[in-house]
C-alpha cells in the first residue's frame, strides 16, 4: 500500500484490489486527520504525534467512471474536502460495471458492505434491503427545486409509496456517428432510425465499415434495444404497469433491428461488452453507435485525430416518437444494515448541493437530476473549448429532454429491473437478429418471460 500525505490536511492511503486493472476495482482511503495540516508544509511525510483519528466512517462503492476526471475529481477533492469538513474517514471503492450486480447481492447476503452503494440503472429488487429515501429528496427539493421526472420514475414504487433509492444524476445518450464517412455517401446528420439503416447500408457497401449498435448481453444494448422499441411505439409494460410487450409496435422495431443487423453490421456486435462500442469507434471501425459523451471526451483528451470526424445527434425519430432512454441513471441506494446512515444521507445531501463541480469534473458526463444546481448547463455545453466544432455538445440540452426512464411509460420496479437484468429484451431482439427465431416468435417468448417476473413480483406485492 503507497501512501502519501497531500496538502491540505488530508492523509490518503491508496489500495488497490487484487485485480489492479480499472476494470476491476480499487480503493482510496481519506482520513481527515486533525492536524495534517500544520505539518504539510514541513516535509511531505511529517504527520504529527497528535493527530486524532475521524470519527467516522463513510464506505462508498462507485463504478469505475468512464470519464477518468470524474473519479478524479470525486476521489481526490470534493470526497477529500468533505471528509475533513465533517470529521469522516471516507473509504471509496470502484469496481467495473459487470462488478456492481454481484457487489449488491454479495452484500445483500452478508448484510454488511458499503454505507452508500451507486447503481447504473434503478435497483428496485433492493426495495426490501434499503431505507426510504423520500426525505433526501424532500430536502433537496427545498434547496434546489423540484428533481427531473426521470429521477423519480427511476426511484420511487407508486405500489408500497417507498423511494428504493435516490438518483444524483443520469446520463444522455446521444447518437454518436462519422460525418466524414456520412458526407461521403451524401446523407444528411441521421435524424430517424431509417436514417441509420439508410445510411449504413451505403457506408458498409463502399468503405466496408459497419453499423455498431451491440446485440449483446450488457448495459448498453439494454439501453439501445428500448430506444429502439419506444421509438417505433412497444414498451415492456404501459402506464398501469401491465405487460404489453406483445404488439404490433414491438415486432416491428424487432424486425428493423434484424434489418439493421443483417444489412449494416456484422457479427461482431453479438459479443459484445459495455465498452466496445467505445474501443470500436475510436478505432475507425463502425460509422455510428449509441453511447455517452465518453467515447468523444476520450478522443479529444488522448488528441486522437478521429475526434474531430465524431459528432453526436439528439434522439432519433422512430415511427410514434422522438425518444431515448438514459445511458446510465446514477441511483444511490442506502441500505438498511449500513453502518453509517446518517453520515451517507449528509453526504448525497451535501453531495447535490455541489453537483455542478460534478458536472464539470464529468466533462459533461453526468447530468443533474436537480437542474436549477446548474444553472448555466446551455451555456456551457453550447461553447466548449476542447470540441470541435466548440458547440459539439449543444445538442444534449435536447436530449436531456428526450431521455427517458427504464419501464416507461411507467414507473422503474422490481419486474422491470429483473426483466432488465436478465437480458430479456437484449435476447429477444438478438434472436430474431440471427434468424434463431422469427421476430414473432421472438416477441411471444420475451412477452411470456416477463409476464411470469412481473406474476413473482406481483405475488410479493412489490409492482
Amino acid at each position: 500500500m503507497a501512501k502519501t500525505a497531500h496538502p491540505g490536511g488530508t492523509h490518503v492511503a491508496v489500495a488497490t484490489s487484487p485485480n489492479t486493472n480499472t476494470n476491476t476495482g480499487r480503493r482510496r482511503f481519506i482520513r481527515t486527520t486533525g492536524a495534517v495540516g500544520l505539518a504539510a508544509g514541513l516535509g511531505p511525510f511529517l504527520i504529527p504525534k497528535h493527530a486524532r483519528a475521524a470519527k467516522h466512517t463513510l464506505k462508498i462503492l462507485q463504478w469505475n467512471h468512464f470519464v477518468p476526471g470524474y473519479d478524479k475529481w470525486f476521489d481526490d477533492t470534493y470526497v477529500k474536502e468533505w471528509g475533513q469538513k465533517n470529521d469522516t474517514e471516507v473509504v471509496v471503492d470502484h469496481v467495473g460495471i459487470p462488478a456492481l450486480a454481484t457487489r449488491a447481492a454479495a452484500e445483500v447476503s452478508a448484510q454488511k458492505g458499503h454505507d452508500l452503494f451507486m447503481f447504473l440503472s434503478p435497483p428496485p429488487v433492493y426495495e426490501e434491503q434499503v431505507i426510504d429515501h423520500r426525505e433526501l429528496y424532500e430536502e433537496c427539493q427545498r434547496k434546489h427545486g423540484k428533481p427531473m421526472e426521470l429521477a423519480i420514475k427511476s426511484t420511487y414504487n407508486p405500489k408500497t409509496k417507498k423511494y428504493f433509492g435516490f438518483s444524483d444524476s443520469f446520463v444522455p445518450d446521444p447518437i454518436n456517428y462519422r460525418k466524414d464517412l456520412w458526407d461521403d455517401v451524401g446523407m444528411k446528420p441521421p435524424d430517424t432510425w431509417l436514417d441509420v439503416l439508410a445510411a449504413g447500408r451505403k457506408i458498409k457497401a463502399k468503405r466496408g465499415i459497419p453499423v455498431g449498435v451491440g446485440l449483446s448481453a450488457e448495459l448498453d444494448t439494454a439501453m439501445a434495444m428500448r430506444a429502439i422499441l419506444y421509438a417505433f411505439g412497444g414498451s415492456v409494460q404501459d402506464d398501469r404497469h401491465t405487460v404489453v410487450l406483445n404488439s404490433k409496435n414491438t415486432v416491428e422495431a424487432v424486425k428493423f433491428v434484424k434489418a439493421l443487423f443483417q444489412e449494416t453490421m456484422t457479427p461482431e456486435v453479438l459479443a459484445w461488452d459495455p465498452s466496445s462500442n467505445n474501443r470500436a469507434m475510436l478505432a475507425g471501425k463502425i460509422s455510428l453507435c449509441l453511447n455517452a459523451i465518453s467515447i468523444t471526451r476520450e478522443a479529444e483528451n488522448k488528441n486522437l485525430p478521429i475526434a474531430r470526424d465524431i459528432w453526436l445527434t439528439q434522439a432519433l425519430q422512430g415511427p410514434v416518437r422522438r425518444i431515448a432512454l438514459e445511458h446510465v441513471m446514477d441511483c444511490y441506494v442506502i441500505w438498511k444494515f449500513a453502518e453509517n446512515i446518517a453520515g451517507a444521507k449528509k453526504f448525497l445531501v451535501d453531495y447535490i448541493d455541489n453537483f455542478r463541480q460534478g458536472f464539470l469534473g464529468s466533462e459533461f458526463y453526468n447530468f443533474p437530476c436537480f437542474l436549477s444546481t446548474v444553472p448555466d448547463l446551455q451555456k456551457l455545453i453550447a461553447d466548449d473549448q476542447k470540441a470541435t466544432p466548440r458547440d459539439k455538445y449543444k445538442v444534449l440540452g435536447a436530449l436531456m429532454n428526450q431521455a427517458t426512464n427504464v419501464g416507461y411509460p411507467g414507473y422503474a420496479n422490481a419486474a422491470v429491473d429483473e426483466i432488465f437484468n436478465t437480458w430479456v429484451l437484449n435476447t429477444m431482439f438478438a434472436k430474431a437478429a440471427t434468424g434463431d427465431e422469427t421476430p414473432e416468435n421472438a416477441v411471444r417468448i420475451a412477452d411470456a418471460a416477463c409476464k411470469r417476473i412481473f406474476s413473482k413480483w406481483r405475488d410479493k406485492g412489490m409492482v
